[in-house]
C-alpha cells in the first residue's frame, strides 16, 4: 500500500509540474489518436462492410491497441537518440527511491493512459465507422472495447519491461521484433481460416458483458502486467545505469 502511495504521489507531483509540457502531451495524443483512428478505423470499417476476414486488419489490430498504452512526451521522443529512461531510472535511482516505487509509478501511468487513449481511439472509431455502428450497438461494442484494451495491457506490461531493462536502440529493435510476430500471427491465424476481428467481435455480440474473451482478455492482461513487473524488478537490481 505504501508503495502505490508513494507512487501516485510522485505521478502526481509530475502532473502539477510544467504544465505547457502537459498541454502538449494532450494535444500531441489527441492527434495521435485521430491519425491512428483515421487508418485502423478505417480498415475496420471496410472489413466489416464487405465481411472480408483480411490478416491486415488483424495485424492493424494487435499492433495499434498497445500503443494506445504510450505517453507522448519529450522523454519518449528522445529515448532513441538520448535514451532518457535510462538516464531518468539513474537519477531516481540516487535519491535515493526503491526501484518498486518507480515501477509503480509508471505502472499507473500507463494504464491510466491505456484507459484515456482508449476511450478516445475506441470512440472516434465507432463515432465514424457506420458499417462498426450497424454491426454492433453500445453495449457490445464496449464488450469489444474491452477486451482490446486487455490484450493491450498485457503487451504494454512487456513494453514497459524492455524500457526498463534496455537502451533506446535495443527497445527500437524489441519494438521491430515484436511487429513482425504480430504479422506472423496475423498470417498464421489468416492461413487456419480465422480472425481475430471478427471472433472478438462475435463473442462480443453474442455475450455481451458475461463474454469470456473479454475476462479473459482482461484477466490475462492483469497477470501479465504483473509478472513482468516482478521479472523486471528481478533484473533491474542487475542493470548498469551508468
Amino acid at each position: 500500500m505504501r508503495t502505490l502511495r508513494d507512487s501516485w504521489f510522485m505521478l502526481r507531483g509530475e502532473l502539477r509540474g510544467d504544465k505547457l509540457s502537459i498541454l502538449f502531451t494532450l494535444l500531441f495524443s489527441v492527434f495521435m489518436i485521430g491519425y491512428l483512428v483515421f487508418f485502423t478505423g478505417m480498415l475496420i470499417n471496410s472489413s466489416i462492410g464487405d465481411k472480408q476476414q483480411t490478416a491486415i486488419v488483424d495485424f492493424m489490430l494487435i499492433t495499434m491497441v498497445p500503443i494506445l498504452g504510450f505517453t507522448y512526451t519529450r522523454r519518449t521522443f528522445t529515448y532513441l537518440s538520448e535514451d532518457s529512461y535510462t538516464k531518468m531510472l539513474a537519477y531516481l535511482h540516487s535519491l535515493p527511491i526503491p526501484a518498486a516505487v518507480i515501477l509503480c509509478k509508471r505502472k499507473i501511468q500507463a494504464i491510466l493512459t491505456l484507459g484515456l487513449n482508449g476511450i478516445l481511439f475506441f470512440g472516434l472509431m465507432y463515432g465514424i465507422g457506420r458499417e462498426i455502428r450497424l454491426e454492433m450497438s453500445p453495449v457490445p461494442y464496449t464488450v469489444f472495447a474491452l477486451t482490446w484494451i486487455g490484450y493491450g495491457l498485457a503487451v504494454t506490461g512487456l513494453y514497459i519491461f524492455i524500457e526498463f531493462l534496455f537502451s533506446g536502440k535495443m527497445y527500437c529493435l524489441f519494438t521491430f521484433i515484436i511487429m513482425i510476430i504480430c504479422a506472423g500471427v496475423s498470417a498464421l491465424v489468416k492461413l487456419t481460416g480465422g480472425n481475430l476481428l471478427f471472433y472478438s467481435i462475435s463473442c462480443s455480440k453474442e455475450y455481451e458483458f458475461l463474454s469470456p474473451l473479454m475476462w479473459g482478455s482482461l484477466l490475462t492482461g492483469v497477470v501479465f502486467m504483473q509478472l513482468f513487473s516482478k521479472w523486471t524488478i528481478h533484473r533491474l537490481k542487475k542493470r548498469d545505469l551508468v
